[in-house]
C-alpha cells in the first residue's frame, strides 16, 4: 500500500509567499499542498470541504489575524498548525502566545537571499510539515534540502574510551524540538533553586532563543538565559542554546564551561542535540545525565548513546508525554536510554540523580 501523503493547507496574505511554500513543499513527494488561502475566512470555507493534515498560518493577515484564527480552530476543531511569520522572528512574546494558542512549531519565513539559506529554510520546513502531521493536538479552550546529514563528526571528534578526566561537578543535559517549549516549560519550573546546572538544545531559529529564555526565567526559581561562548556553567542554572548555532560542553581543570560554535546542521540541526551530548560524553561522561524530550526525527540519539557508554545516566519522555514520540523512540532504538519517564516525574529523576552524586561523595 503506498504511504499516505502529509495534506497542507497554506494559509498567508502574500501571493508571493504562498508560491514560494507550494514549491518548497511540492518537492517532497511525502506532502501534498491540497490548497492554499489569502485569508482565514477563505481557509474555513476550506476547511468545511476538506481537513488537512497540516496547516501553515500567517499571523498578519486582513479580515483576521491568525492568531485570532488559531484560537478558533483549537478551540472548534483542533489540526496540527504551523506559524510562518515575519512577526516571531525577532522572538517576540507572539511566538509565545501561538504555542499557548495550540501551535505545534514556528518556522520562521522562507529566506532565498543564497542557495545555501534557501536549502536549509527549505528542509526546516518540510521536516517541520512531517513533524506537525503526526502531533498530537487537543481542544484549546477559546528532503532534498540538505545534500547530505551529518553527524557530530562536523564539528566535534568522537570521544575516546577513559579519557574522561574525574571530576565532582554533575551537569544535565537536555534535547528537545517539536513540542520542546511547553514541555521545558513544565519541567524547569518544577525544579528548585539548588538543581545542578543544565545546558539545553531546543530546536529553534536564530532571534527566538533569547525572548524564550527570559520567559522561563520569569516563572521558574532558577536562573534560565541564552547560553553565551566562554561563560561557565554554575548549578541553579540552566542555559539554552542560541539558535542556528551549535552549543558544547567544554571543561577548564575541574569547572565547566560553554562553547558557541558556528558549523553546518548536524542531524539536519543547528543546534544539535548529538553535538550537545557528544560533547557531555568528552567532557563529563558518568557526571552527566542526558534527558531527551519530545521531537521528531533523530537528533541525540547517536549522542545519547556516546554518553552512555562513557558511564552517563540518561532518562527519556515517553509516548504518552510526548507530543511527537520521534527523538526519544530513537534514543531507545539506539541503546543510549537507561530509563523511559513521564513528562511529570523528569524534575523528581534529575534531582533524585543529583542528590545520589551528593551522597556518593559525601560517602
Amino acid at each position: 500500500m503506498p504511504k499516505q501523503k502529509v495534506r497542507v493547507l497554506i494559509v498567508d496574505d502574500s501571493a508571493s509567499v504562498r508560491q514560494i511554500l507550494l514549491t518548497i513543499l511540492s518537492e517532497d513527494p511525502d506532502i501534498e499542498v491540497m490548497g492554499t488561502a489569502s485569508d482565514p475566512f477563505m481557509a474555513a470555507r476550506r476547511l468545511q470541504d476538506e481537513i488537512p493534515d497540516v496547516m501553515i498560518l500567517d499571523l498578519e493577515m486582513p479580515r483576521m489575524d491568525g492568531m485570532t484564527f488559531l484560537r478558533k480552530i483549537m478551540a472548534q476543531r483542533p489540526i496540527p498548525v504551523i506559524i510562518c511569520s515575519s512577526l516571531t522572528e525577532e522572538g517576540s512574546n507572539v511566538m509565545f502566545e501561538a504555542f499557548e494558542a495550540g501551535a505545534v512549531d514556528i518556522v520562521p519565513k522562507p529566506k532565498i537571499d543564497t542557495r545555501q539559506a534557501l536549502l536549509e529554510c527549505s528542509a526546516r520546513l518540510r521536516e517541520a510539515v512531517k513533524s506537525a502531521a503526526r502531533a498530537r493536538v487537543r481542544p484549546r479552550a477559546e528532503r532534498r534540502a540538505i545534500e547530505k546529514k551529518l553527524t557530530a563528526d562536523a564539528i566535534i571528534p568522537p570521544p575516546v574510551q577513559g579519557k574522561v578526566r574525574p571530576t565532582t561537578e554533575r551537569i544535565v543535559c537536555i534535547g528537545a524540538s517539536t513540542g520542546g517549549t511547553e514541555a521545558l516549560n513544565d519541567v524547569l519550573e518544577m525544579l528548585p533553586a539548588h538543581c545542578p546546572p543544565i545546558v539545553i538544545v531546543q530546536h529553534m531559529p536564530a532571534g527566538f532563543t533569547a525572548a524564550f529564555a527570559r520567559r522561563l526565567d520569569g516563572v521558574c526559581q532558577i536562573r534560565v538565559k541564552e547560553a553565551e561562548d566562554g561563560e561557565p556553567v554554575l548549578p541553579g542554572c540552566a542555559y539554552i542554546a542560541p539558535g542556528a548555532r551549535h552549543m558544547l560542553l567544554q571543561r577548564i581543570g575541574l569547572r565547566y564551561q560553554i562553547a558557541i560554535k558556528d558549523g553546518p546542521p548536524v542531524s539536519r540541526h543547528r543546534p544539535s542535540v548529538d553535538v550537545l551530548f557528544r560533547s557531555a560524553a568528552q567532557h563529563a561522561g558518568a557526571n552527566a545525565l542526558g534527558v531527551i524530550m519530545t521531537g521528531m526525527g533523530d537528533d541525540g540519539a547517536r549522542g545519547m548513546l556516546e554518553m552512555r557508554k562513557l558511564g552517563a545516566s540518561t532518562r527519556a519522555q515517553d509516548e504518552e508525554s510526548c507530543v511527537v514520540f520521534g527523538m526519544p523512540k530513537e534514543a531507545i532504538a539506539h541503546g543510549g536510554v537507561e530509563k523511559v519517564v513521564s513528562l511529570h516525574h523528569i524534575p523528581r529523576e534529575i534531582m533524585l540523580w543529583y542528590q545520589a552524586g551528593h551522597a556518593a561523595v559525601a560517602g
